[in-house]
């Protein structure tokens, strides 16, 4: 069963009597287990699709459903909050907090079942992405990028959630790192049963993952 999936998911703007489409009567089905990529150039209406499976903006027509319930009905706040993360191309960390207190703040606002002990969790989690401790006490903007980006993966993973969002989330990092950061997500899909979902203008890493999509013209299709 997929644990997200669309259907005839469409967003469009309307000019006049025209409707300008930017996604058409989409329909897909992503599962636990898997790491996902979608493709398309600048403009497609890739980081629109991401916008209304995250909930960060609503359909103008079809559904968003999280195990078969519309998001709607879940309430769009409780479902950024419970059920999904997002991570983003720049970061969005706070950047007068440390890594770990980053890592914590996101702890604090989940209402999903979280160990007692978050601060020695949030400290494990940084440190399986590649955080050392004592980088962990560091105020983020004193870390490289791809270090933040390892914390920005860190505090999507610190809430505890089944799907993992992530919008051009190599963008600003060299090839080295990306790759990094590509063996982070198969390793969340692979042996956590994460569902990652990435947002990529790059053929490499789409050659990585599960399944690839490519959005053009508003139309998703599955890449063959």
């Amino acid at each position: 069963m997929a644990i997200l999936e669309t259907k005839a998911l469409s967003y469009f703007y309307q000019d006049g009597d025209q409707r300008r489409f930017i996604l058409k009567n989409t329909n897909v089905a992503f599962k636990q287990g898997k790491f996902y990529t979608i493709l398309g150039q600048s403009g497609s209406g890739k980081t629109t699709f991401l916008s209304l499976i995250s909930a960060l903006d609503t359909p103008k027509e079809g559904q968003v459903l999280l195990r078969g319930k519309d998001i709607k009905t879940i309430g769009y706040e409780k479902y950024r909050r419970d059920d999904i993360s997002i991570i983003f191309q720049s970061y969005n960390l706070v950047p007068y907090l440390t890594a770990l207190e980053n890592v914590l703040v996101a702890m604090s606002i989940t209402d999903n079942q979280l160990p007692p002990n978050q601060k020695e969790v949030a400290y494990n989690l940084l440190d399986y992405i590649g955080i050392t401790s004592e980088k962990a006490d560091r105020l983020v903007n004193r870390l490289s990028g791809g270090e933040q980006q390892r914390v920005a993966i860190a505090r999507a993973l610190a809430t505890n959630v089944d799907i993992i969002l992530a919008d051009e989330p190599t963008g600003n990092l060299d090839e080295g790192m990306e790759q990094e950061i590509v063996d982070i997500f198969q390793n969340l899909a692979k042996v956590h049963n994460k569902c990652v979902i990435v947002v990529t203008h790059s053929n490499d890493i789409a050659e990585q993952s599960d399944e690839t999509y490519y959005l053009k013209k508003g139309v998703l299709k599955k890449y063959e």
